[in-house]
């Protein structure tokens, strides 16, 4: 943990806790009564909103979720050059800050190019003063053009820990001296694909979960590319349920939850997706109860809610028209799907009203009195009546808008813009009214957000606080009412829902009995019978191999096989599901010579096998096929969406270790393909078209290469390691040769890296240009160094 040099201070300033909503102003709602919700605070309604006395700011979008404070007193005019400004603090970014009493964190970065680390920063929130940080690299990832920090941090109310989301995907908890308390690799467990706009999002707590939202392709059932909702336990980091409540995505959505307790007990949450829709799930078990096809294109806004209506708005092209944008209020439905049954699918006569005029990509509106705030791509903030979508007023702030979002407190409205200026707004009924405005340095993405009489806005060059200097009040933690569930069970609630276990070891399970409503109705130790189980569709029938006792404890022997699969619990009445995977231990080979039987058909008439199940989303990427009478695996070319395919093989744990594999290119003089191997967050690439070795973690990051001559339809030997030294750097080394000929002594590439990563899962990589030429893996070996 490092402990930085203090920010720049502005002592005669005021001191503001504007914490800064993501791009999309991300929210974790929380509606209805008591505690029992995660809710830090005592809530209560004024108007149409939820209003919250709290003076901390734990989620994206304020105490509520919904971008409302209840502060008063709040500064009217901001300047860069007065006493309303208290202080700023050189992190870069377009996330927003959360405020835990004396405590602000915000996700962010530091650096341009090789240097460049996102970080979550612990300040002081009166001083700026740096607390504690962590600091990590990107890897593996797709983003561009300094695209990081483009995300929020969360605090749960009952602890006082704080959880976030890097750009590359892995998602952290800590309590609030910085110490970790558990790590998630949403990349290597759970295949979680990046996108070059870098939009993360970052995590919610509700109750005793931190709910994620992320593109995956994943193994098995869940190995097609789809917008999926994962649940984990806040303390101990694992998985609770996960959920795929959509269809194939078109796009990325970093969308906030907005949360909400139903009349029949439910708990549930609203959310955009990347596929599209607007989609409702029970919050507690994972269920998608109904979903509602908004766009084309992914929904990266949040919604709101007023009365029985879900207003949403997106900026993408429409299902029914070519238009681009629109917002819509989507009536509930009263009748929803019982536990296990199918979702509901709503169409337009779900509508109470549409407004095709207003086109919003990733900004999220805030309700207040019945009435829709919402900043448009035309630079323009709008006031919407929520009861009929008729544009109230509208206001012309700057030339454009991408991301940032407004919020609402002390009878006005705090409205950062693209362009980088931040507007303090009044309603006046029949029109707006601009009280003051100040230009920040560089773009504003996220939203403002409030705490203690401060304000927070973050740009992506600084953030900024404006408001009062008086200290802040402290975080309180503040105990959940634990409702218990009445009635009979319905199903049965396995904790990790999703695993993976070396040989070797073992994995204890929980197994909780669920009322309807979702709720626990208390822990199950006895009478349970556990079984191996496949699904009646799965394309690979395979079974774990292991053995689970019925209390609950898996056993996986040394000599375990490297396999993925289901086990299904039953308590005679109910049941529930586990998936996971059975990691290999060191070393590991792999031929392709047995186990896989050639009897799938492509549509060109080839036979072929899946890949090994446990590989992450190669299922749809590669398939074992014969080549001159050897097995060999070769990546799909079928549609250019196909052109790239990297999928993990192994723990993401594993660290100093060889990896190896004969390779080989398609193609011609003028056209080859790219095949390579990753080891330790870092892929080490023959690169066909460029005639080169290649070693690179992120393209703008780090990428290094040497000439090498490629020949296409010649198999070659791929050697890879990375070497790590004590003071934190590393060295990546490589050999290729042509397979048949003698390994040369010298490494063909040796990479040296000042931020190593040090540790990673192993995986095979194929990049086709336009799915033109294929490429083809055999021989797979890892081993220890």
């Amino acid at each position: 943990m490092q402990q930085p040099s203090n920010s720049s201070q502005y002592w005669k300033q005021v001191a503001c806790a504007v914490t800064v909503t993501l791009f999309w102003a991300a929210s974790c709602r929380s509606s209805g009564t008591g505690n029992e919700l995660g809710t830090p605070d005592s809530a209560i309604r004024t108007g149409n909103s939820r209003i919250s006395p709290s003076q901390n700011w734990l989620y994206w979008r304020g105490p509520a979720g919904d971008g409302v404070s209840a502060e008063t007193g709040l500064p009217e005019k901001l300047d860069l050059n007065d006493s309303s400004l208290l202080w700023t603090h050189p992190i870069q970014g377009g996330g927003s800050p959360v405020a835990a009493g004396d405590r602000l964190y915000q996700f962010g970065y530091y650096g341009t190019t090789e240097d460049l680390q996102e970080a979550l920063v612990c300040m002081d929130a009166v001083t700026g003063d740096v607390v504690w940080e962590h600091r990590s690299s990107d890897f593996l990832s797709d983003v561009v053009y300094n695209r990081y920090g483009v995300g929020a941090a969360c605090v749960d109310g009952e602890t006082g820990n704080v959880y976030f989301q890097t750009t590359p995907g892995l998602l952290f908890g800590f309590d609030k001296d910085g110490k970790e308390l558990w790590e998630r690799s949403m990349m290597e467990e759970f295949g979680r694909l990046t996108f070059p706009n870098g939009r993360t999002g970052g995590p919610c707590v509700d109750g005793d979960l931190v709910i994620v939202h992320a593109i995956t392709a994943n193994w098995g059932k869940n190995g097609s590319v789809r917008d999926r909702f994962y649940a984990f336990d806040k303390l101990s980091g694992e998985l609770t349920w996960f959920s795929t409540p959509g269809t194939t995505p078109k796009d990325s959505s970093f969308a906030p939850l907005i949360f909400e307790n139903l009349p029949d007990g439910r708990r549930v949450f609203y959310s955009g997706t990347g596929c599209g829709n607007i989609v409702c799930i029970d919050a507690r078990t994972g269920q998608p109860l109904w979903r509602y096809q908004l766009s084309d294109g992914g929904v990266n806004s949040g919604v709101v809610l007023h009365g029985d209506a879900v207003i949403a708005i997106h900026g993408k092209e429409n299902v029914d028209s070519t238009e681009i944008g629109r917002m819509v209020a989507i009536k509930k439905p009263k009748n929803l799907p019982s536990p296990g049954e199918n979702a509901l699918v709503l169409g337009k006569d779900s509508e109470t009203w549409r407004n095709n005029e207003l086109e919003a990509f990733t900004s999220t509106p805030v309700s207040r009195n019945k009435r829709v705030y919402s900043t448009i791509k035309t630079g323009e903030l709008l006031c919407v009546n929520a009861d009929s979508g008729e544009v109230v007023w509208r206001l012309k702030l700057a030339p454009d808008q991408v991301h940032g979002s407004p919020i609402w407190a002390d009878g006005k409205l705090y409205v950062p813009m693209f362009d980088g200026k931040l507007f303090v707004v009044k309603d006046n009924g029949a029109e707006g009214e601009i009280l003051d405005e100040v230009q920040l340095a560089g773009a504003c993405l996220a939203a403002p957000s409030i705490s203690n009489g401060r304000l927070f806005i973050q740009s992506k060059e600084r953030l900024y606080c404006f408001g009062s200097d008086k200290p802040a009040r402290p975080f309180v933690p503040v105990s959940i009412f634990r409702k218990k569930g009445l009635g009979g069970a319905v199903a049965l609630q396995v904790v990790p829902a999703e695993f993976s276990v070396k040989a070797g070891t073992s994995q204890k399970f929980k197994v909780y009995a669920l009322a309807r409503t979702g709720e626990r109705l208390g822990l199950v130790t006895k009478g349970l019978t556990w079984e191996k189980w496949i699904l009646p569709s799965a394309k690979v029938k395979t079974s774990l191999g292991v053995d689970v006792s019925d209390g609950g404890v898996l056993t996986a022997a040394s000599a375990a096989k490297f396999s993925a699969g289901t086990l299904r619990v039953t308590d005679g009445q109910v049941s529930g599901f586990a998936r996971g995977r059975v990691m290999h231990n060191l070393p590991y080979t792999e031929n392709f010579e047995q186990d896989f039987i050639l009897d799938q058909v492509t549509s060109e008439g080839m036979g072929f096998s899946y890949p090994p199940l446990p590989w992450l989303g190669a299922r749809m990427r590669w398939q074992i096929q014969d080549m001159e009478g050897n097995k060999v695996a070769g990546n799909v070319i079928d549609g250019e969406s196909f052109q790239r395919a990297m999928n993990f093989i192994g723990n993401k744990n594993l660290k100093n270790y060889t990896m190896e594999a004969d390779v080989m290119t398609e193609g011609s003089r003028r056209i080859k393909s790219t095949v390579g191997l990753v080891n330790q967050r870092y892929v080490i690439a023959l690169v066909g078209n460029w005639q080169k070795l290649e070693v690179f973690s992120n393209n703008e990051r780090f990428k290094t290469s040497v000439p090498f001559n490629i020949k296409t339809n010649t198999w070659y030997h791929l050697k890879t390691r990375v070497d790590l030294a004590e003071d934190g750097s590393g060295v990546v080394r490589a050999r290729a040769w042509e397979k048949g000929t003698e390994e040369p002594e010298a490494w063909t590439i040796e990479a040296p890296h000042a931020n190593a990563h040090k540790q990673g899962a192993p995986g095979v990589y194929a990049l086709s240009p336009q799915s033109l030429k294929k490429v083809y893996l055999d021989n797979i070996s890892i081993t220890t160094n």
